[in-house]
């Protein structure tokens, strides 16, 4: 299964020229925990940046900024780590394990945006299959046991 199949194609957007405060209004609207930052041009739009509830807390709330000041460009950090489209469910994996990354923007092939992938997506994909595979060695076990009754 590629990541296209899989990432979520409502991305909550803005350019780099929003506030902070502007960009904290649009996730408690949508409900989520980010914004991806991006250029657009025409129809397209491609992901730069990437800004987290957590970043707002941290770098503007903690420190005593003035959130309707700072610009969300001033908060994104670089380089960006995105997913392109045909990448399979595996590799995605493998790419935020070793980035270290709990959201990334999967791309096309020009690098345009389609959409983005989280951990919670993920895990929450995962975690049937997981689950079926735990049931395995329990059903495994309960033969066992019943065989040498």
């Amino acid at each position: 299964m590629s990541i296209a199949e899989f990432c979520n194609r409502e991305v909550i957007c803005t350019t780099r020229d929003t506030t902070v405060l502007e960009a904290a209004s649009l996730m408690r609207r949508h409900h989520v925990g980010d914004i991806v930052i991006v250029d657009e041009d025409g129809d397209r739009r491609w992901a730069i940046g990437i800004v987290t509830d957590r970043d707002i807390v941290v770098e503007v709330v903690a420190a005593g900024l003035d959130p309707r000041l700072i610009k969300v460009a001033d908060l994104m950090l670089e380089p960006l780590t995105i997913v392109e489209q045909h990448v399979g469910l595996a590799q995605t994996i493998r790419t935020i394990a070793q980035k270290g990354v709990r959201r990334m923007p999967v791309v096309d092939a020009q690098g345009a945006l389609l959409g983005i992938v989280t951990l919670d997506d993920l895990l929450a994909h995962l975690a049937p299959s997981l689950a079926d595979l735990g049931e395995i060695a329990g059903q495994t076990r309960r033969k066992v046991m019943q065989k040498r009754k």
